[in-house]
């Protein structure tokens, strides 16, 4: 099997680069022209070969940025073989996980904490450092789990307007909590969601080893595997470092397409894991997933595989929206944010009558849209209904 992925993945890389370059979008729509490029190699493009009709049972789900690819075939295996002993706990398991994830982020063991998805970890790292008079510091446009477990815990939430295309304002940042008397956790999400851009680590690094006293700094890294500028690093350097004021939470949702099973990771001090674990439950993580986890970390061939899917992906819809002229920001996650070319309620139902569902509403940014980018295939389908859509005069 791992053979025949790395066959793909090449394949994969020159169909990418040989195949969308110099066509216009048209033509790469084109049935025709889909058959003809499979047929110039070995393989297809992920799912391309699967004619995408959907309708309203079934339709293109463009909202929740979820991996269209699907797990790797051996973590899915994995996770069906760990279902007859899913009546026990994963207690010999999850610490296998825990040791893993150690050696991949280069830690020691106790410098790992297992959570339910990243969810766990955000409402875990916040539940471990409040205190009196402690306020959250965040971008105003960013993923809402932050805001929403700090109002649980009655903190103050502070906003920082964005910079123009909704770039964070990392100094900004550092203002609010320069001007706060109190305690501070800095929660930041990079690459950003709903706006799919990440900021270079040298923007914040120097602000993270200055200690800024009073600080804890919570980055979520989610979509981190699918980032292709050099500009971005993980912060989990600057735990191996020594820094003990940042908390990086990851999960398995993303491109290990695990977002049903609900398996994620904090890494931070030892001091630090141990403060948030009293706030997690503990050996109640899900043993299928923690099982497929494993495996999955194991496949690096799928794993690339699977992002170079998402770059193909990225491709069509970047030149769709260029082709319709719609401005669109730099994407290093598996979605897209994007100008709305209509009312935004609008256009998701236009959309959604289309058989595509779109992203929600993100306030402030309410006439942007966030599109996630399904299999290359369902991608072509979604380029083809907006060019139609455009012809006749609907976006």
């Amino acid at each position: 099997m791992v053979s025949n992925i790395n066959v793909s993945r090449r394949k994969l890389i020159t169909f990418s680069s040989a195949a969308i370059a110099g066509l216009s979008i048209n033509q790469f729509l084109s049935k025709a022209h889909a058959i003809e490029a499979q047929n110039s190699v070995s393989f297809s493009v992920p799912m391309l070969d699967k004619v995408v009709i959907p309708d309203v049972n079934n339709p293109v789900r463009l909202n929740f940025n979820e991996n269209a690819l699907g797990m790797s075939p051996s973590a899915k295996q994995a996770a069906i073989n760990a279902v007859p002993k899913a009546n026990r706990y994963a207690k010999a398991e999850m610490p296998l996980l825990n040791k893993r994830l150690a050696k991949h982020h280069n830690v020691d063991d106790a410098q790992i904490l297992l959570t339910a998805g990243s969810s766990e970890g955000i409402r875990s790292a916040i539940a471990a450092f409040v205190k009196p008079n402690t306020q959250l510091v965040i971008p105003e446009l960013t993923y809402s789990d932050g805001e929403y477990f700090a109002k649980i815990f009655n903190l103050n939430i502070t906003k920082v307007p964005s910079l123009p295309d909704w770039q964070i304002d990392i100094k900004g940042l550092q203002k609010a909590v320069e001007d706060y008397k109190g305690f501070s956790i800095v929660y930041l999400v990079n690459p950003n969601n709903p706006t799919s851009t990440i900021f270079a680590t040298h923007q914040i690094e120097p602000w993270i080893k200055s200690k800024p006293k009073n600080t804890i700094f919570i980055v979520d890294e989610a979509y981190a595997e699918f980032v292709n500028d050099p500009a971005f690093k993980s912060v989990d350097k600057l735990i191996i470092q020594g820094c003990d004021n940042i908390i990086l939470l990851k999960t398995f949702s993303k491109i290990h397409a695990m977002a049903g099973l609900r398996v994620g990771y904090a890494v931070s001090s030892i001091e630090n894991i141990k403060n948030m674990a009293q706030y997690v439950a503990g050996e109640k993580l899900n043993y299928c997933g923690v099982c497929a986890a494993l495996t999955s970390m194991d496949d690096q061939s799928f794993l690339t595989y699977s992002k170079k899917a998402v770059d193909v992906s990225r491709q069509i819809m970047e030149k769709t929206l260029s082709d319709l002229g719609l401005h669109y920001l730099k994407s290093e996650t598996n979605f897209m944010f994007h100008k709305s070319p209509i009312d935004l309620k609008d256009y998701r139902e236009l959309m959604k009558n289309n058989f595509i569902l779109i992203g929600r509403d993100f306030e402030p940014a309410t006439n942007w849209c966030r599109i996630s980018l399904g299999s290359p295939g369902e991608m072509l389908y979604v380029a083809n209904i907006m060019n139609e859509l455009k012809e006749k005069g609907k976006i």
